[in-house]
């Protein structure tokens, strides 16, 4: 700075602080102007005599996308995988089978994707939303782990054919709590034993808010209510037939 100090020093400069501007004088400015500038707005239509208008197609809406939630299940009972189909709208398609046949971990949680791919395909779904609780499924699938064990580089082949029966189509990888319901419907398989296809009609799941003996009053025999008496007391001051001195007394 002191060299600018220096080479300033020959000019009459004098340094002022800034004023801030009042509002006043911004509406005294508006004041003092002409009216002779002012143009009035037109209202008028420019294209009145314009018959028709032709609008741009609009773009279709996005389709509404699936849910297909994927679990396999291996114990010493045996093999099973469970998946559910979830609609827009919000209903549920449970899908389970067992599979008689050796397999590991992985193999189960392919066979249920599969299982699941191929029935979003029997409903014409084309767009789709996979989770899964199996990381290394998922991120194989993804393409973002490398296949190595090589049994199971057939069953990604297959998975990368059953994709391209979709529009759009992605998985994604959650926790196990959060597959409960697959999770289910995998275990089930794999400890029910059946020698043959078993189809059983889909579960309906109630939600009891109070326990069942709330419902278990008895009608009364003459056909009125409960608090017949008591309100014929509130209303008459009339003793039920039946009452003795000592009920009257207590009441």
């Amino acid at each position: 700075m002191a060299p600018w100090q220096i080479l300033l020093s020959e000019y009459d400069i004098i340094y002022v602080s800034q004023k801030s501007i009042k509002g006043s004088a911004i509406a005294d400015f508006l004041a003092t102007r002409t009216m002779d500038e002012y143009e009035p707005l037109r209202f008028e239509f420019p294209d009145e005599d314009l018959m028709c208008i032709t609008e741009k197609e609009c773009e279709s809406p996005k389709e509404k996308s699936w849910k297909m939630s994927f679990d396999g299940a291996s114990n010493a009972l045996g093999h099973g995988v469970g998946a559910v189909l979830v609609s827009p709208e919000g209903n549920h398609y449970p899908l389970t089978a067992r599979l008689n046949f050796f397999c590991t971990n992985n193999i189960a949680e392919y066979e249920a994707c599969i299982m699941g791919l191929r029935a979003a395909i029997e409903q014409n779904v084309k767009t789709l939303e996979v989770y899964g609780d199996s990381a290394l499924v998922i991120y194989q699938i993804r393409g973002d782990w490398e296949v190595r064990d090589s049994k199971l580089v057939k069953y990604s082949d297959l998975v990368a054919e059953l994709i391209k029966e979709f529009k759009e189509i992605t998985f994604n990888y959650f926790p196990r709590e959060e597959n409960q319901l697959a999770d289910a419907l995998a275990t089930l398989a794999s400890m029910f034993r059946a020698s043959r296809e078993t189809e059983i009609m889909p579960l309906q799941m109630s939600i009891n808010e109070v326990p069942a003996h709330c419902f278990s009053i008895e009608k009364e025999p003459d056909g009125r209510p409960w608090f017949h008496d008591i309100l014929e007391y509130i209303k008459n001051q009339k003793y039920p037939e039946q009452a003795n001195e000592n009920d009257k007394r207590t009441t």
